[in-house]
């Protein structure tokens, strides 16, 4: 802050002294307002602002999508204390209407011979969306190996890199998502679609209240893939298919033969699950340097 500089209109003569003094006064005014412009704790303390949520587009699509910070803190999981790091997570699941883009190959001219460095989905079997709906719906029926196909597509295409979170950073973030609340059976009907509201199947991301992140449909509609320590293959949130009372930070599931049950192909898709209508996912983006909440 610079201080002002003020001219003094006075028809009255001023001795040497008394001009010393003024001057003095005004140079310790002007010390007293540049100390007071500090950031607390110092000339040396770093004063990072706040990371902001952001919206994502996609080059040649009209298609975006926003991400929601989280900060770091501690979680408790299996019985262990880990420490996340502050974190951006998606606002919702990833909707089809952005999975398309990389399934469809739709970011791609139209002459263009259709290979690219990024491996991309095969034809499922039968229709992945079941017929409930598709634009602003989760992606489902996508397995966890074309789930992590589509952050490295998305990785490319942004140039950041997104990923699947891991369920340490998930659990982290379904914590704080609760606002230290308990999810009482209004509240869960408040931000979940389950079992006993969604008449068996997924809607429209952000149809329901968004939780104390501002995330939508982190427990319910669909279930969302983690990376988990031990490299099973499981979901976390639960999905419309499950009860109320057992949607929250606790809610998981490991894949079975019966989410792909009915693909024919030997072997069976690695893209796609035939039964699995339940299953989506949502990306997370490591903070760089600077973006790190205070």
């Amino acid at each position: 802050m610079r201080a002002r500089s003020v001219e003094f209109l006075f028809h009255t003569r001023w001795t040497v002294p008394s001009l010393l003094s003024l001057t003095a006064l005004a140079i310790l005014c002007a010390a007293g307002a540049s100390a007071s412009s500090q950031p607390a704790g110092g000339p040396d303390t770093p004063q990072a602002a706040a990371p902001q949520a952001y919206r994502e587009s996609i080059a040649v699509t009209l298609v975006s999508f926003e991400m929601v910070p989280v900060p770091g803190g501690t979680v408790t999981l299996d019985g262990k204390t880990a420490t996340v790091n502050p974190f951006f997570i998606g606002r919702t699941e990833v909707t089809w209407d952005l999975y398309d883009v990389f399934a469809l190959r739709l970011d791609e001219p139209k002459d263009r011979g259709g290979a690219d460095a990024i491996a991309r989905p095969s034809q499922p079997y039968g229709a992945p969306d079941y017929g409930w709906g598709h634009a602003g719906f989760p992606v489902i029926s996508v397995a966890r190996a074309a789930a992590a196909g589509f952050c490295e597509w998305l990785s490319m295409k942004t140039g950041k890199r997104y990923r699947l979170p891991t369920e340490t950073e998930w659990a982290h973030a379904a914590a704080l998502a609760t606002g230290g609340k308990p999810l009482t059976a209004e509240r869960r009907d408040a931000l979940s679609w389950h079992r006993g509201n969604a008449e068996a199947r997924t809607h429209p991301v952000g149809t329901k209240s968004a939780d104390a992140l501002g995330l939508f449909d982190l427990f319910g509609n669909a279930a969302e893939w983690v990376t988990t320590s031990d490299g099973r293959l499981a979901t976390r949130g639960g999905s419309y298919r499950d009860p109320a009372d057992t949607l929250g930070p606790g809610a998981r599931a490991v894949q079975t033969e019966s989410w792909n049950e009915r693909d024919p192909q030997l072997p069976k898709s690695r893209w796609w699950l035939s039964d699995g209508p339940f299953v989506g996912f949502r990306v997370v983006r490591e903070m760089g340097r600077g973006e790190n909440p205070r």
